[in-house]
């Protein structure tokens, strides 16, 4: 009997004992986590489909998937033949168009000139003789000499002399005032109109080239050499780089403990240890209800924030989608916050 009540002792102090471990294991450790918070989400970065802004043959694409291309960098190539004849048709036409609006802005050349005024003294002799003519042809027919018809032909000539006369003067009037005001306007206008097309086939020949608009990692190739491109094919999808965050809910009584540009920091299970500097660079300006991907039995319908916190990476450790943890600091002071944390980045990198 009282080896039973010693054995019953012993298993009522084990199990105090064991109740006090585990309260005082679960107040330290809610003291110990009541200076930061822990946030669960995956990696998220930006994609951009890249297509060609034209409609012609593919020739090459040195570009595979998953290989990190820079800004600028060509990851596909068109025929350039029939864009190469259009910027030379163009060029062309623009030639022709800047000589004849050099010609009107110069206005007649002497020699016109002359040849006018030459033209004009010859018409005045012509009308002259022609006058004279006339005038004989009257005089023979008063002594009944000359016919009425005779007299109608010279009077005919005479007038037609006369016209040719006021013509030549007018052609050299014309030639004396040069090209109309108008007309030059219209020649610079279809001058300029060429050079817009100049540079229209010029940019169009420099897009046959298809460039990395930034840096990133080539996630999908989706043609090959030989298919035909044009603007609503995409031939690459790639996934930038810069900017990359992590994407978490933080639920609404936490909400009130982190502000942009807060300091955080990131760890995944694929580099146990091992944490990213980041900083939180948005929060949502409205409420969600908890995604499927973190939710829980105790906070199903419970309406979260979605907050973005951006990382310093740039060896490509972090994929899109990859869980990550974050782990933000509530003993920071809200004045050394800073919304743009780049500059740190770079420390880090």
């Amino acid at each position: 009997m009282v080896k039973k009540k010693r054995i019953l002792i012993v298993v009522v102090l084990a199990i105090v004992v064991v109740v006090t471990g585990y309260w005082y294991w679960q107040h330290n450790g809610e003291l110990e986590q009541s200076d930061r918070l822990l946030l669960n989400g995956n990696v998220d970065i930006r994609e951009v489909s890249l297509a060609f802004n034209a409609a012609e043959r593919i020739i090459a694409m040195p570009a595979q998937e998953g290989d990190a291309v820079q800004a600028g960098q060509v990851l596909a190539e068109l025929d350039t033949s029939r864009l190469k004849q259009a910027v030379e048709r163009v060029e062309g036409q623009l030639e022709a168009q800047h000589q004849v609006v050099l010609r009107l802005e110069r206005g007649t050349r002497p020699e016109e000139v002359r040849k006018a005024s030459a033209e004009v003294e010859a018409a005045e002799v012509a009308a002259r003789n022609a006058e004279r003519t006339w005038i004989r042809q009257r005089a023979l027919k008063e002594k009944d000499l000359a016919s009425e018809d005779a007299v109608d032909n010279t009077r005919a000539a005479y007038e037609e002399a006369q016209a040719r006369l006021n013509a030549a003067r007018e052609v050299l009037n014309l030639a004396t005032l040069g090209p109309r005001e108008e007309d030059i306007a219209s020649a610079r206008a279809t001058l300029k109109a060429l050079e817009a097309d100049l540079a229209l086939a010029r940019r169009n020949l420099e897009e046959a080239q298809l460039k990395a608009p930034a840096d990133g990692v080539i996630r999908n190739r989706l043609a090959e050499p030989g298919g035909m491109a044009s603007p609503q094919t995409p031939v690459y999808t790639l996934a930038l780089t810069d900017p990359l965050w992590v994407r978490v809910y933080v639920p609404g009584p936490e909400l009130g403990k982190i502000w942009p540009g807060m300091s955080a920091e990131v760890e995944t299970d694929s580099f146990p240890g091992k944490r990213y500097p980041g900083w939180i660079g948005f929060i949502s300006p409205t409420a969600e209800f908890t995604p499927k991907s973190v939710e829980t039995e105790q906070v199903r319908t419970n309406l979260v924030y979605q907050v973005r916190v951006f990382v310093c990476e740039s060896k490509g450790e972090l994929r899109l989608g990859m869980p990550a943890r974050v782990i933000v600091h509530l003993d920071q002071s809200r004045g050394a916050a800073s919304g743009d944390r780049k500059p740190a980045c770079r420390d880090h990198q």
